[in-house]
């Protein structure tokens, strides 16, 4: 039995009284499925970049490094601006040596954030649910650790 996308404490609510597990709000390339209600608890991290951004491309090292030192703390997703389909994602990954999740946008994911108007954009979603950003401008490590209130050396 699945449930259709409801906002996340109603759907809490009817996942724990039907039984029912919550539908994906978005897939990714790599990791598969994944809700807002099952990564709650957790700092999740989203950047919006796009192929023709030069600041975007820039920061995809810190992002990767980002991902390899605190994957395990912290969700770090990235979302093609342009709306790729996934068979262009893939390629984009390749082509730029991307190391984290990729939200595809077959089927269209359900965001808790606008599209951003400007690029690179970082969106981070606190343990609680509040989302933060974006955090406009080429990020790194450092200042992603600060976000999500890790230490960096």
């Amino acid at each position: 039995m699945r449930c259709r996308f409801l906002p996340v404490v109603l759907l809490a609510s009817v996942a724990f009284v039907s039984g029912c597990q919550p539908a994906p709000d978005f897939h990714t390339d790599t990791a598969g499925a994944h809700s807002w209600e099952q990564l709650q608890g957790n700092y999740v991290v989203v950047n919006y970049f796009a192929e023709w951004c030069a600041p975007c491309l820039r920061e995809l090292p810190e992002l990767n490094e980002f991902h390899e030192e605190y994957g395990d703390k912290v969700k770090l997703f990235g979302v093609s601006f342009d709306g790729l389909d996934n068979a262009a994602l893939a390629k984009l990954r390749e082509d730029y040596q991307i190391q984290f999740p990729l939200i595809q946008n077959e089927p269209l994911p359900a965001l808790p954030f606008p599209q951003p108007n400007m690029l690179p954009a970082t969106y981070v979603i606190t343990p609680e649910g509040e989302v933060k950003g974006p955090l406009l401008g080429e990020q790194t490590i450092s200042s992603l650790a600060a976000a999500t209130k890790l230490e960096h050396e």
